[in-house]
């Protein structure tokens, strides 16, 4: 049954209804309600397919038998709801034509996993942005380490993005590098859900790390102040500060660029770290806790300290006099812990320390570096802390009782 159709039949039901005293309103529901989508995609036929490399907004129209005054027209009816020049090669779209004539009637174009723009082509032109329902489910996930905890995530059926999660909220607290075998995580989480499919997940409710007999656990709680959201059982934060700077610093003689004049070489390249000048000899020190890399020659970067923070921040400190006591490949560092001392060596024209910050690998500029607040919780919402760690405690524990003894991840 085609649109028309439709709309012809429920003009002789309504009139057909008044006749006999039924009201037109009944009638109207007794008809099936237009779809989100805003068509009955059963009534048409339908042509799959996705934009290829190099395609325009023109070359998709035109191929699926809309012709350049319409498509033109179309282009100028989308105005602010979706920008025409953005369609991206590889993402679906379905035509929709009269089973009879094969007019088009409607073009669908996933702009993403949720949203999807919905082209008229026939009589008024237009586009309308539909989204589609997100599902939000709470789950449970238990995985113990066996040979990694990507593999060992996924063999438990967890989503493997739950791990990004969680060695962002564990950052400080777990070296997600140096996972022993029988290291277990329990955690509480939501994830969203199209079509059902994963996209994502949203939030991190508890999780507990266990390494042989520690706990280490994560709570969410936001005390409203837009700072640390995750905490231990005794309040204390997650997260750790990092110092501001790694010296006491004269003056900072380089910032971070993307394309500086190297002083010596007069070269132009990028300098993805802060030069401090500072007296040769003035103690450098590590800006948080981690386990030194390497401490060796550097070629330009002369004397050079590589810590690894966690599994998302390492830090360079480079043209060194000279190391700190005892620093060397595989040393755990504590936070103010002098790892070297300021230096000219390699290439350099003065003493000074070039300090750098890589976050995932990439260079970020250190004086932008977000250092979360290390503060325990406010005292005044350290009742309601508890309360969260008990009922989500006492969550998990009633899930686990369910389930079997093996790594697996469930709905609650």
């Amino acid at each position: 049954m085609t649109e028309c159709t439709r709309i012809m039949a429920a003009v002789v039901l309504a009139a057909a209804a008044l006749s006999c005293g039924q009201p037109a309103e009944e009638v109207q529901e007794e008809e099936k309600q237009i779809p989100p989508i805003g068509f009955f995609v059963e009534d048409f036929d339908c042509e799959e397919g996705t934009v290829r490399s190099g395609d325009t907004f023109s070359s998709v129209m035109n191929r699926y038998g809309l012709d350049a005054n319409d498509t033109y027209m179309l282009a100028m009816a989308c105005d602010t709801l979706f920008d025409v020049t953005r369609m991206r090669a590889g993402n679906a779209v379905r035509a929709y034509t009269d089973t009879l004539t094969h007019e088009l009637h409607y073009v669908v174009y996933d702009m993403d996993r949720i949203r999807q723009a919905v082209f008229r082509c026939k009589d008024t032109l237009g586009v309308r942005i539909y989204e589609k329902p997100v599902v939000k489910n709470r789950r449970y996930a238990d995985v113990s380490i066996s040979s990694s905890l990507w593999a060992d995530m996924a063999k438990a059926g967890s989503s493997p993005a739950l791990i990004m999660k969680l060695s962002d909220i564990y950052a400080w607290s777990v070296d997600f590098f140096g996972l022993q075998k029988d290291d277990r995580f329990r955690v509480i989480y939501e994830e969203s859900e199209v079509d059902g499919e994963h996209i994502g997940i949203d939030t991190v409710y508890f999780a507990r790390f266990t390494h042989e007999d520690d706990d280490v656990y994560a709570i969410l709680f936001d005390q409203g102040d837009g700072g640390n959201v995750y905490w231990n059982e005794k309040g204390e934060s997650l997260r750790k500060a990092f110092l501001k700077a790694p010296l006491e610093f004269k003056r900072i003689s380089s910032g971070f660029s993307y394309a500086r004049k190297h002083p010596v070489t007069g070269q132009v390249r990028p300098h993805t770290a802060i030069d401090y000048a500072a007296p040769t000899g003035t103690p450098v020190v590590a800006i948080g806790d981690g386990t030194v890399l390497s401490a060796s020659w550097a070629g330009g970067g002369g004397n050079t300290v590589k810590i690894r923070h966690n599994s998302v921040y390492t830090t360079s400190y480079m043209h060194l006099s000279k190391y700190g006591p005892g620093i060397k490949a595989g040393v755990h560092v504590k936070q103010g812990q002098v790892i070297g001392y300021v230096g000219m060596t390699g290439t350099a024209t003065g003493p000074h320390l070039d300090f750098r910050v890589y976050k995932d690998g990439t260079a970020i500029n250190p004086l932008t570096l977000e250092s979360p607040s290390a503060e325990p919780i406010r005292e005044e919402f350290r009742p309601a802390l508890d309360s969260t760690f008990q009922a989500l405690m006492a969550e998990m524990d009633s899930v686990t009782i369910a389930v079997p003894t093996d790594s697996l991840s469930t709905s609650l």
